[in-house]
Formats: C-alpha cells, structure tokens, sequence
C-alpha cells in the first residue's frame, strides 16, 4: 500500500513540473498507459487471493482516480496558461488613439469647376461637353482658322500618329462648334473641360481645364458680355466690388476681341507681387462671335450676333487658394492635396 502512495505521489510531482502540454501526455502514459506504472499493478491482482485481491483493487482505483484528478487539473492549467498567451500576444492597446478611416474629398480644380458651373446655371446657362480628341475643322477651321493662317501657331498642338487630322484638343472652343451644328439660337451655355498643349511650367501644364462660354440671340451686345462675366467674378471670388477691364486684343473667332482683367483679389487693386504690382490680374479672353464661325455652323449671321469668352479654372484656382505653382495641383501629393477636404 506504501508502493501505491508513492507511486501517486511521484505522478502527481511529475505532473506539475511539466510545462507543456506534449510533454505531460507523455507522462499520462507512463502511468496510465498500456504498459503504465497504474495498469501493471491492474494486471497484477490475479494473482492475489480473493481477500487481498478485493483490497488491493479498490487501493489501485483510488489512486488511478488520484493520478487522473491530477493529470486534468495539470491540463486545465496549461490549457488556461496557454490561452493567456495568446491573449497577451493579440493583445490591442486599447489606450492608443485609433487610426480611423482615411476621408477623401474633391479635388480643388473640381470644386472649382463645380463653383463655376452652379454659377452660370444660376443664370441660365446650359453646360455642354465634348470628345477631348477632335478633328481639325472643329478646332481650327470651324473657328475661322483655316490651314496656315497664323493663328495657329498660338497653339502647341499635340498631334496623333497615325491619324490624320486627329489632334487632343488645344481648347474647349469645338464643343461651342458641334453645340452650335445640332442646337438653333437662343444658345446660352458653358463648356468646360480639359485641354491638351505642348507646355509646362509653373503656370502652364500639358493637361490643363478650359471654361468657355457662349451667347447667342438675335441682340447679344458687348455690354452683355461685361455684365455677365463681370458679376461671375465678383460672385466666385465673393468681392462684390471687385472691377473688371477689357483690353483690344485679337482672337481668330471673335472680332471685336478682349483680353479681361480683373482687379487683384490679393491687394484689392493696390499693388502687390502677385499682380506684378499693377493692381490687375488677366484672366479671361473674349470678343463678339465673328460672323465666319456662325456661317461654318449654318446660323444666319444676318439674324443673330453673339459673344464668346475663355478661361482657365486652373488659374481661377490659383487664385482662390493662394497657390503660386499650377503643378502642385496634378502631382499628386496627398500631403498637399488633403488641405482642400
């Protein structure tokens, strides 16, 4: 009965100086195996008498439950010690800030866009669109700029191989032109979109936007054309005082044409670096439709006038975000891009 005890006590020893749970099956079948310490003495009791035997067995259960008890409770023990393991190495550090989802936002060319074409709405004016790759008469002939007239050496063309008389388009002025071939007069709208020249530089990029604007009626004026572009300025850039000026300038498709200078939202027309200290700012191009452009489109020049104008919303972005370098818009400098969200 001492060999019994002892044999209980070495188990239940063993049992809780393992630390892993291979090792302690190990262990399990060197008691309670098929040819365990515990097993043997089961076999063994055949050979005692019947009175011994009977006592014997029931000493042999006792510590067989023993060493089980024992064994399980070892098991639960790495069990739990292994799951906290685990716990600690998943572990989130739940006092650190959490990193949220990154937002995005509109890019400011967009915004700008978007501000310009609720604008003109507001007023009347349909927004139009177009292919960006044109052909040659949409973006020169139909805009009175016939093969080598000089005019078109205003325009780095990019050109497409293998396609004759395929070009990107220099301006949005050809979405003015197949507007004009499918609508009849009253025509009020804007085309804005982006336009492609061989350029870059601080101010200037391959790919930049265009807006242009178009009104034709039967008695269209120059004073129209004052009114409304003057009251677009000083409602995007929010100066209701802000003065407009137009100069002579020449344009192929309209005639008489203008360059439009506004007064320097910066220094209010004062003077400053941005405006090269004059107090204007050239933003616009424009002019009365010449009657060649309407004829290219079958309007009856006769019967209807109107003007045209372009700008660069690019430039108007610029300027309404204090920006000095065009490039920084397209590239691509999340850092950069994020102020505008």
């Amino acid at each position: 009965m001492s060999d019994i005890e002892k044999l209980v006590a070495e188990a239940t020893a063993e049992f809780a100086g393992i630390s892993e749970m291979a090792l302690l099956e190990q262990a399990k079948a060197r008691y309670l195996g098929k040819s365990g310490s515990v097993t043997e003495l089961l076999k063994g009791l055949g050979k005692l008498a019947a009175d011994e035997r009977k006592r014997a067995g029931a000493a042999i259960n006792s510590a067989k439950e023993r060493i089980e008890a024992a064994l399980n409770a070892r098991r639960e023990l790495l069990r739990h010690a292994a799951l906290d393991a685990q716990l600690r190495a998943e572990a989130l550090d739940i006092t650190l800030p959490g990193r949220g989802q990154g937002s995005g936002g509109l890019h400011p060319v967009t915004r700008t866009l978007e501000r310009i074409e609720a604008l003109f709405r507001s007023i009347g004016f349909d927004v139009a669109d177009g292919p960006e790759i044109e052909d040659d008469f949409h973006n020169f002939t139909a805009l009175n700029t016939p093969e080598n007239h000089p005019a078109r050496s205003m325009h780095d063309t990019f050109y497409l191989e293998n396609s004759p008389g395929l070009l990107l388009r220099t301006h949005t002025s050809p979405i003015q032109v197949r507007y004009m071939e499918t609508h009849k007069p009253p025509i009020r709208i804007i085309a804005p979109g982006r336009v492609y020249r061989v350029d870059s530089d601080a101010t200037h990029s391959p790919m930049f936007h265009q807006v242009e604007g178009l009104w034709i009626d039967e008695n269209v004026s120059f004073a129209d054309l004052k009114g409304v572009f003057t009251d677009f300025l000083r409602n995007f850039f929010e100066k209701p005082d802000l003065r407009t000026r137009f100069r002579p300038s020449f344009f192929p498709f309209t005639e008489p044409s203008a360059e439009i200078d506004m007064s320097c939202v910066f220094c209010e027309g004062n003077g400053c670096r941005v405006c090269s200290h004059t107090g204007w700012l050239e933003i616009a191009g424009s002019g009365m439709v010449h009657p060649n452009v309407l004829r290219h489109v079958g309007i009856d020049s006769e019967k209807y006038i109107g003007f045209a104008f372009g700008m660069g919303p690019d430039r108007l972005t610029m300027l309404r975000y204090g920006v000095n370098d065009l490039r920084l818009f397209f590239d691509g400098d999340l850092r950069f891009l994020s102020q505008f969200r």
